[in-house]
Formats: structure tokens, sequence, C-alpha cells
């Protein structure tokens, strides 16, 4: 990716975020180039959103754009819509016997950016407040929907035409010795049910601030470590901090944080937000950092040296993941203080357990 298509698609992305009220184009861009790197981190709508806010003689030719429209009220606005309607039945399914449903992740995140229906959703992960065997059976029982249960901190059914994640551990326990406390962390702020919505009739709980904030880091940290995050999981951060951070404790989050070796990348993180994205700097409560390694993390999230997409046999699949573990260390000690050998150990006795996840 060439250094001026890298910088346009910045500027677009801080224009359609609204932390821009204008940019400097280049003369020639490669206007599907742009398109399919926007598309690669889920992106496309708010592409699309800065496109539409630049003068007539910078946008692109007129049915490129209308082309770009069109994918983005399909693949963006009118699945959310879908979306929405999947999280309120199956809330009114759950509430109607008893069950809370509380949301993470996607749909939670959506909440805070400023046309929701712009960021890409997928599957809909859930908690239930500890009672998610309980759920599924009546799911199974009342609705004759097949629950898999060969994941190892969640349950997957499908829910009309979306993936359902049913949470009964927020975080793979069995892959880092340290994830067990975190996870009892994660647990004690799940029980709080004071934080919901009202989505199309079914009432829908929401993560407290508290929890949001630390699963948000804890998840993103985790996928950065092991294989790579997009540029959207930094931009769901800063949309959360922008519109939530004022119901943190900064004190506590940042205490857990330093406890379990996140702290870097958490600075790292409010920098990108800060410094290529475009976020008052007020927004946030620390952003310090270096600036090396912020434009490393950059570059990873932009230009991953592993990038997804796993070779079919088994055999290449191991050697690529050992690989990859290899030349993620430098990530992992960002994200985790737990040796890269107690991890591998413990990732290899997980993988051993449930093959199919080698």
């Amino acid at each position: 990716m060439s250094i001026e298509l890298k910088e346009t698609f910045l500027s677009l992305v801080r224009l359609g975020i609204g932390n821009a009220s204008a940019v400097r184009m280049p003369g020639n861009i490669d206007w599907n180039a742009l398109e399919a790197f926007a598309a690669q981190h889920g992106l496309s709508a708010l592409l699309v959103d800065g496109l539409e806010k630049l003068p007539d003689f910078q946008k692109p030719p007129k049915f490129i754009l209308l082309q770009w429209i069109g994918e983005v009220l399909q693949n963006y606005e009118y699945r959310y819509e879908s979306y929405c309607h999947a999280i309120s039945e199956m809330a009114e399914f759950y509430n109607s016997h008893g069950f809370k449903m509380m949301v993470l992740k996607g749909y939670a995140c959506s909440l805070d950016w400023p046309k929701p229906e712009h960021r890409p959703c997928g599957d809909i992960d859930i908690w239930q407040f500890g009672r998610q065997k309980e759920a599924d059976k009546l799911l199974a029982k009342e609705k004759g929907i097949e629950i898999d249960n060969s994941h190892h901190h969640h349950s997957v059914f499908n829910w009309g035409d979306f993936m359902v994640e049913n949470h009964y551990d927020f975080i793979n326990v069995h892959h880092h010795s340290s994830n067990v406390v975190f996870e009892k962390i994660l647990k004690d702020h799940a029980q709080d049910d004071s934080h919901y919505v009202n989505v199309y009739g079914g009432k829908v709980y929401l993560p407290s601030p508290n929890l949001h904030a630390l699963f948000l880091l804890k998840h993103t940290m985790m996928h950065f470590a092991a294989e790579g995050i997009s540029l959207r999981q930094v931009i769901d951060w800063g949309f959360f901090v922008k519109t939530n951070g004022k119901e943190v404790d900064w004190i506590w989050l940042e205490s857990v944080l330093d406890r379990f070796g996140m702290r870097r990348l958490y600075d790292v993180f409010n920098a990108i937000c800060v410094e290529d994205l475009g976020f008052h700097v007020n927004t946030f409560p620390r952003v310090q950092f270096d600036p090396m390694l912020k434009d490393k993390v950059l570059k990873d999230i932009l230009e991953p040296e592993y990038p997804e997409g796993l070779p079919k046999s088994v055999f290449k699949r191991v050697t690529f993941k050992i690989r990859r573990w290899r030349g993620n260390a430098w990530k992992h000690k960002l994200s985790y203080n737990d040796s890269m050998w107690s991890a591998f150990w413990s990732g290899a006795w997980n993988h051993l357990l449930r093959p199919s996840s080698i």
C-alpha cells in the first residue's frame, strides 16, 4: 500500500468520522484500491460519509460513488435494520421466559457511532448473566434451534440470518493463565443490569461503561496479539470514549491495565485515536506514548505482516500459526504479562482439547 493511498484513506476516515472539516486529495487516486482497503477494515460506509463531504471536483466519478452508496445501503443500512430486529426478537423471547439478555461488542459499539447503521454488523454476541445453559436448553426446546457447544467460551446458534455467540465466559480462560483472573473481574462487573435500551419493543441490556471499556480493550488486544485487528476496532474505542468517557472510572481501569501488562498498548490506542483519527486530545484521560511504537502498531493494523487466511492443510496451518506466533512476540508483550512459552503450552493444550480449533 502506497504512503499516498494510506494518507488519503486516513484523511477520508477522519472526515467521515467528523473529526476534520476538509482534506487535501492527491490528483490521481486509485478509487478501486481505496474502496477495497476500506472494505477490508469494515469502513466502506465511513469512507462514503467522508467522500460525500468533499467538494464535487474532489469526488470520484459519479457512477462509482453511486455504486458505493448502493452497496452501503445494502450491506450496512438494510443489514443493520435486520440486525436490530433479530436482537429485538431474541430479547423479547428471553424476557418473556424470565431471562435477561445483554448485547456485547457489535451492537453495543454501534450505539456510540454518529450513524450506528454505518458500523458493520456481524455476529450477535450476548451474555445472559450466568444463565446461558438454561437459556440454550429453553431455546432448543421452544424453538427447535440447534445449539453448537464445541467452542471454548460460548455456545453458537443461528437466529434467522445471524449467528449468535452466547457467552458463558467473556474471554478464553484456557489460553493464558492470567485470563482466569481477568475473567473474574469481567464477571463481577457483568452483574450490573442497570443499563439497557428498548430495541423495537424488546428490552436489551447493555454493559456498564466500566465493563464495556475493559472488555473492549481486552478483546481488541487479544486479537491484536494473536492475529491482528482492523482500524474499525480502534475507531470503536475512540467513539466509546467520546460517548461514555465521563462515566468510566479511569483510575480503576488503568490500575487493571497495569496489573495485566496492557497499559502501553492502551496508550498507543489512545494516541492513534488522537494523532491519526482526529479525536480531540481532551476526550481521553491520558495520551502519553512512544511515537515509534505508535507508528509500528498502526502499520501492523493497516498492513499486517500475517494477514488473515489460513492454509487448508493441517500441517501448513500449524506451521503458519507457529511462524505467526513467533513473529507476533512483540505484540504479545504489549497485550499480556504472561510469558510467551506459558501461553504457547496453554494454547497447545487448548487445541488438543478441541482439535477443531487448530
